[in-house]
């Protein structure tokens, strides 16, 4: 029982803020111009925060929703990565695995590879999962609608967000040297490809490449 009461603790604090993260993606969703339906609909359907930011990012350099999405769908590989590592431990058959598939994130993924004992892992995974999503939509909800109220949020400088949104993301994994070199890499790439492509396109540029990269490295 003191088990379940700890991983209740953590799975609540890592939800909560998380929420208040999802403050800002509804914030910057609807400034990059999408509507509040379609902000809250991401987050529903998507649920993972790094592509979505990745998605509302393009968008809001004036790119195309196609190459938004390949750009979300690339970053979102990982996920179908973590639901192998998850399938057995999980062991769900019918809704209930397509309800879990939904829940494989980060966030969850971690919590439930974290426990010794099985049926721990399995109540880390769904507590994590329920609280993340409850407390994402939540936030996404009220970022977009406190947004949409403004009169004109590109004066706040929400214009600038999603990059600062997707750095605040991508810096905590640059401890590292080999990281590092690739985020050089993949910036400067990018830089080359802009003045050549449409906007949003050197994103996906450089998603593919590290992509191609991680699975040749492995």
């Amino acid at each position: 029982m003191d088990s379940r009461r700890a991983v209740v603790r953590d799975a609540l604090g890592i939800a909560v803020a998380t929420g208040a993260y999802a403050l800002s993606f509804g914030a910057i969703s609807v400034t990059a111009g999408l509507s509040i339906v379609q902000t809250c609909a991401l987050s529903l359907l998507m649920f993972t925060g790094a592509s979505q930011f990745a998605f509302v990012g393009v968008i809001g350099a004036g790119g195309s929703p196609w190459a938004g999405a390949a750009t979300a769908a690339l970053l979102g590989t990982r996920n179908a990565l973590y639901g192998l590592r998850l399938a057995s431990l999980l062991s769900v058959r019918g809704p209930r695995r397509l309800v879990a598939s939904q829940l494989v994130i980060d966030e969850t993924t971690a919590m439930a590879i974290a426990r010794d004992q099985p049926d721990l892992s399995r109540f880390a995974f769904w507590a994590t999962g329920v609280a993340l999503f409850s407390l994402w939509n939540l936030g996404t909800l009220i970022g977009a609608l406190a947004t949409h109220a403004l009169p004109d949020p590109k004066v706040l400088g929400f214009d600038a967000a999603p990059p600062a949104a997707f750095l605040a993301l991508l810096a905590p994994r640059l401890r590292a040297r080999e990281p590092l070199a690739i985020a050089f890499a993949a910036a400067l790439v990018a830089l080359i490809a802009l003045p050549f492509v449409p906007a949003g396109v050197p994103l996906l540029i450089v998603a593919v490449i590290v992509v191609l990269y991680g699975v040749r490295s492995r």
